[in-house]
């Protein structure tokens, strides 16, 4: 764990700076600097040491596309779950989408397949999601519905 530590130090303060220059805000660079060394543990026995700000400044790089993809996609689906669909208001049935089991993401293809009456290849051109995600996400979003009416906690 020496050398590991060692390696910490020294560069700890120089990943966090550029994280945070690529993101903006302290607690994502934070974040950021911490994954890129969790990543430099896990992989500790099979990077050269040598190469080693290299490989933390990319991976503090990636992270921070990672950061900025995932706020987009946040982005999309507000701006999608903003813009009503021309289509009749839904009845208080539709209330159960609302529950707080359900992720946004889940919220927003359960209302567009079932609300708006869209198919998958529809709301992916709406959300930019494939259709394997909008499959995975209708399919997990009515387990947890299922789960929540019928009283199961698990």
């Amino acid at each position: 764990m020496g050398e590991f530590e060692e390696l910490y130090h020294k560069h700890v303060g120089a990943v966090f700076r550029f994280s945070l220059r690529c993101v903006g805000r302290r607690e994502i660079a934070e974040e950021i600097t911490s994954e890129v060394f969790l990543a430099l543990h896990r992989n500790f026995e099979s990077i050269d040491t040598s190469q080693l700000p290299a490989w933390l400044f990319t991976v503090a790089k990636n992270r921070a596309v990672d950061y900025w993809r995932h706020c987009e996609l946040e982005q999309r689906y507000a701006a999608a779950a903003a813009d009503p669909v021309a289509s009749p208001e839904p009845s208080r049935e539709y209330g159960l989408f609302e529950s707080k089991v359900l992720k946004p993401i889940h919220r927003l293809c359960l209302t567009l397949r079932y609300v708006h009456g869209m198919d998958r290849a529809e709301i992916a051109q709406r959300t930019g999601l494939s259709d394997n995600q909008i499959k995975s996400s209708l399919q997990y979003a009515r387990q947890l519905l299922r789960r929540q009416l019928l009283g199961d906690a698990r």
